[in-house]
């Protein structure tokens, strides 16, 4: 351990400029250099050159968020067209949200592990009220990831099946078993062999479900689940032609095989309506839910099934499924409850929908006029993708954009796609803002790189 008095000195200073309503330009300089070295030396070398993707000139430190806003340390004001990819829908920062989480750690943070913690059983009734059908327990995680884990062994729990059925392109989180569904070889190469009872098919092709299940079955094989996002996110918002979702359900329901679907990203509110299940009126086995379920403020995550899948197994062993620590914690959970409130009161899903048809007709007009750069546009309510004829070329734009203050970003692994998904709370004005950024910087790149 390093000398005790010096990283309590350290500390003391990090701690100040948290309680700062206003940093000195050194401090800011300071700040804004300890950063990027720690970085460097501490987090990964990786981390900058990832941020660098969309940087222009110098690293911009965030400090402050607020609406459809966030800020970097010396006062750099961008419309957040990112939004955590999907986190924001209520904003950055929402006072409603955060009032209620404040009166909550006024008189307690963390539950005791023992006694009953009342939150939770009020926010699982409340996440039973607005999902799909007879959706009913619930069971609550910190990250996504971890509730695509908890999904998959559940499945297996209830099925006694082996097997699960992904499609190509998928993404549903980074632990093992997450990254063992996921359709892109960039995670699964590094850590295979991993779970290995997992076949792939086509996304938006029923049949090939069909096809996959019907085949393990006659080798002796049964198959556990199906799990699919309703639209996929990371894979650069590819939308399934509609009644896919509706077939897949038929066929789960004609093998006894259960239906995941994950909605961390497509759910609360993002797509235009709570959980884009339910605008084609589908009821999984099983769903999962995040990003934005915590208001912007708080990671909760978590995933809700039909009654029968809860075993007796499951009901005389509760802790068998999972036991996470901070899973369901009274403030996380004050977060979701507020969240839930806010979304309802203030038609946030509406709100989704009709910006985002206002967002993507505008978008579509830039197409029309420079198809040499922007190939297609894609979406659903405020989860939309830019389609680029290159990598290269959405990287242009995207950090043309940056340049202009709007926050946005490819897909995790390339530029070709770029994802707008801004807050529900973003005004119209704002909007209008956006897509003349976006004209500037797409006739930037038109003339750049000569297309």
């Amino acid at each position: 351990m390093k000398n005790k008095e010096q990283v309590v000195t350290e500390l003391n200073k990090v701690i100040r400029f948290i309680h700062s309503d206003e940093l000195t330009e050194e401090e800011k300089k300071e700040i804004t250099q300890e950063t990027v070295e720690y970085f460097d030396t501490y987090v990964s070398p990786g981390w900058l050159k990832y941020r660098k993707s969309v940087s222009t000139n110098a690293a911009v430190v965030e400090w402050k968020d607020y609406g459809a806003y966030c800020s970097g340390l010396y006062g750099e004001e961008f419309i957040d067209c990112l939004g955590g990819f999907g986190i924001y829908t209520c904003g950055h920062r929402n006072q409603e949200i955060i009032d209620t989480i404040k009166a909550q750690l006024n008189h307690q943070a963390l539950h005791s592990q023992e006694l009953l913690d009342p939150l939770r059983g009020y926010l699982a009734k409340a996440v039973a009220d607005i999902t799909p059908g007879d959706l009913e327990k619930c069971f609550f995680t910190n990250g996504g990831a971890e509730a695509v884990e908890m999904a998959l062994k559940l499945a297996r729990i209830a099925t006694g099946g082996r097997w699960f059925i992904s499609t190509v392109g998928a993404f549903h989180g980074k632990s093992m078993g997450a990254v063992s569904m996921a359709g892109k070889g960039t995670y699964r190469v590094p850590y295979t062999p991993m779970v290995q009872q997992v076949q792939h098919v086509e996304y938006g092709v029923a049949e090939d479900i069909r096809k996959a299940i019907r085949n393990l079955k006659a080798v002796g094989e049964k198959v556990a689940g199906v799990i699919l996002e309703p639209i996929q996110g990371e894979a650069g918002i590819i939308v399934p032609p509609t009644g896919y979702l509706k077939e897949v359900r038929e066929i789960c329901d004609e093998y006894s095989v259960a239906l995941i679907f994950d909605e961390i990203q497509t759910g609360m509110g993002r797509t235009g309506t709570m959980f884009r299940c339910g605008a084609e009126d589908v009821v999984p086995d099983i769903m999962t839910y995040g990003k934005a379920f915590g208001g912007g403020i708080m990671p909760i995550t978590g995933i809700i099934c039909r009654p029968n899948l809860w075993t007796q197994e499951l009901i005389d062993n509760p802790w068998l499924l999972g036991s996470p620590t901070f899973g369901g914690n009274p403030l996380a959970c004050s977060a979701a409850i507020a969240t839930i409130k806010y979304m309802l009161e203030n038609d946030i899903p509406g709100q989704c929908r009709d910006k985002g048809e206002y967002l993507i007709a505008g978008i579509r007009k830039i197409h029309e006029k420079y198809p040499t750069v922007i190939q297609d546009v894609r979406g659903i309510g405020l989860m939309i993708g830019l389609e680029f004829v290159t990598s290269d070329v959405g990287y242009s734009v995207a950090k043309g954009m940056f340049a202009r203050r709007v926050l946005t970003a490819g897909t995790l692994v390339n530029s070709k796609c770029v994802r707008f998904e801004p807050a529900a709370v973003i005004t119209y004005e704002d909007m209008d803002n956006i897509l003349i950024r976006l004209e500037e910087a797409v006739a930037e790149t038109k003339e750049e790189l000569s297309l």
